[in-house]
């Protein structure tokens, strides 16, 4: 049983405090990994046009608390 809080959470959430989408690829979620880290390389870009610096921490933070809430299929 891997709820939210087991140690393959935990494990994603920190691969995705260093590269935003590698939890989520680390749990098997290939599409959520792939939006995460193009929304945070676009709000990365955007930080040229200054809206980037209010859109990535929140796209950063999403993405990892994503990858600690999720609940497999039992």
């Amino acid at each position: 049983m891997s709820g939210q809080g087991s140690g393959g959470n935990v494990l994603a959430a920190i691969c995705s405090f260093f590269i935003p989408g590698l939890g989520q690829l680390v749990q098997g979620r290939i599409l959520p990994a792939i939006l995460f880290f193009v929304a945070w390389a676009i709000s990365g870009g955007l930080t040229l046009l200054l809206i980037g610096w209010v859109m990535l921490p929140i796209v950063y933070i999403w993405c990892i608390i994503d990858a600690a809430k999720f609940k497999g299929s039992d």
